[in-house]
């Protein structure tokens, strides 16, 4: 076991997710840094900040760019963020007359949190497709079993005859609802951070607002005023990626008690066992329940990192890098279980019609 099983070299494949988590990795945020750079550049250079040539000798010097990253790792010890070292090897590639003009006006929170909303502005439309998927397989499934019977069960005993339909239903329905919340945070929550030393861009004078819009404008990102010290899109964020692990759990939860009963369900597949050659475990459905275990245990610690004190926090701010990123990649690992386990459902049910008038 390593600090990490989203990355560990055979764990990852139960919990990872390689296409999500390379969104986290550190080429992905350094080209993400990089596009920020490039964009502030040439949004300043439209207003008339800093001259057009110094915004393309930015944006030739960032394609061509290859930072020394045993450098970067030294300074961040130091300086607690990758960024001004980062501007500093950005800035000799650049050279002169031209490297005073890069990062004009921003300050390091700029750089990172944009930084980290353009890598979201990948991973979340990676997992509403997921999602769609898991909606498009859970109503084949209603229609392939329609009108089989299941033991309807509150508080873990039997209560009354149900169909299949209502209990996949109740599955379905929530991963319709986060599809519509993912949606509204892609187009809304994914904001553009841009507010200098202070929050207050002091260096822009009268053009600050029109810069930021430009620079949103060219990253893709909503035009909103600074956030450094407002987490609660964070956390906004983090409550929606609790959820649909949570749901995805619910559903493993459900799919680990029925094949447990037996007769419910009958599934492709399944892990072996070291001592019990026989046995083929639910480990999709268990590592479901572990996912959202985990991601809700995650939202405290997110909670903790909304207490960003005064205009700016280095405490707060470090505790997300910590948390964020591995409950992105946790949600994107049970969107990718959860499309595994659902399409190895071989039978679901009874076949005997249930009857609505008992």
């Amino acid at each position: 076991m390593t600090v990490s099983p989203f990355d560990h070299p055979y764990l990852s494949g139960l919990l990872g997710d390689e296409e999500v988590a390379s969104l986290f990795s550190a080429a992905a945020e350094l080209e993400a840094m990089l596009a920020f750079e490039v964009a502030l550049a040439k949004a300043e250079a439209i207003e008339g900040l800093i001259p057009p040539a110094a915004a393309r000798a930015i944006e030739s010097a960032a394609h061509r760019f290859s930072p020394d990253v045993a450098s970067l790792r030294e300074a961040t010890a130091r300086d607690g963020v990758v960024v001004p070292d980062l501007v500093r090897q950005l800035r000799a590639a650049v050279g002169e007359p031209h490297a005073m003009h890069l990062h004009f006006g921003a300050t390091s929170q700029d750089v990172i949190d944009s930084g980290l909303m353009l890598r979201l502005s990948r991973a979340l439309p990676m997992l509403e497709d997921r999602l769609e998927r898991l909606i498009g397989y859970l109503m084949g499934l209603s229609v392939r079993f329609e009108g089989r019977r299941l033991v309807g069960r509150t508080r873990m005993q039997a209560a009354i005859p149900i169909t299949v339909a209502d209990r996949l239903l109740s599955w379905r329905s929530p991963l319709e609802r986060h599809v519509e919340r993912l949606e509204i945070f892609t187009l809304e929550g994914l904001a553009v951070q841009f507010g200098g030393a202070a929050g207050t861009l002091d260096k822009l004078g009268g053009k600050a607002e029109t810069v930021r819009a430009a620079l949103a404008d060219e990253l893709g990102l909503a035009d909103t005023p600074q956030w450094h010290s407002q987490r609660d899109r964070i956390m906004e964020l983090a409550g929606l990626l609790a959820a649909v692990t949570g749901s995805l759990g619910k559903i493993g939860q459900d799919i680990a008690l029925m094949a447990d009963r037996g007769g419910e369900i009958v599934l492709s597949g399944g892990g072996g066992s070291s001592a019990m050659p026989h046995k083929q475990n639910p480990v999709a459905a268990e590592a479901l329940v572990t996912l959202a275990r985990f991601n809700a245990a995650q939202l405290g610690g997110l909670a903790q990192a909304a207490v960003h004190e005064q205009e700016r926090s280095g405490t707060a701010w470090t505790l997300e890098w910590l948390i964020l990123p591995q409950m992105v990649v946790a949600c994107g690992a049970a969107l990718r279980l959860a499309g595994m386990l659902l399409s190895s459902i071989e039978q679901l049910g009874t076949d005997s019609p249930i009857s609505h008038n008992p």
